[in-house]
């Protein structure tokens, strides 16, 4: 079964909501993107999605920075109200080892997933992370601190969520 154009769309949205609700710390983003009930997988944890939300704000708040970045996203539809998904994805953490230095840590893997659509709206029903591979290296930006960038922040200090700023006078 084909799910519309707009069916798509609408699960790769959610997708991207699901990765800024971790970059920018938006938990409240983050949650919006399951139905009530539903149950994340992900090794290191385990349990409903409500609780899985709480355990991401919880454990990035820890870190400086992170960059989620999807790949492709393959969805098969089952019905009209059901379709299950593959979306590959790399992510980028900057954390700090127990002497305090910057760590560059990257992962990379697929989400499997289980999208359900009720009164027209799409979202998680299950989600699962899958690891394929993992790289932890010294941090190596130091151009960042010299150059004058606009560096990514969190909500609410990202420019994302100042949309004033972005209008021309």
């Amino acid at each position: 079964m084909m799910g519309t154009a707009d069916d798509r769309f609408a699960i790769i949205d959610l997708a991207a909501l699901y990765m800024r609700g971790l970059d920018r710390l938006d938990g409240d983003l983050l949650l919006a993107q399951f139905w009530p009930g539903a149950r994340c997988e992900y090794g290191v944890f385990s349990g409903p999605a409500e609780d899985f939300a709480a355990f991401c704000m919880k454990m990035l708040k820890e870190h400086q920075r992170n960059h989620h970045m999807l790949g492709q996203h393959l969805i098969d539809f089952t019905g009209p109200n059901e379709a299950y998904g593959e979306v590959y994805y790399q992510a980028y953490h900057r954390v700090f080892d127990n002497s305090g230095d910057a760590r560059d840590l990257f992962i990379a893997g697929r989400y499997v997933d289980r999208y359900e659509r009720r009164d027209g709206v799409w979202k998680f029903a299950y989600r699962s992370e899958l690891v394929d591979w993992v790289r932890d290296d010294p941090a190596t930006d130091g151009m960042v601190a010299v150059a004058p960038f606009i560096m990514g922040q969190r909500k609410p200090d990202d420019p994302l969520y100042n949309r004033q700023a972005m209008r021309h006078p």
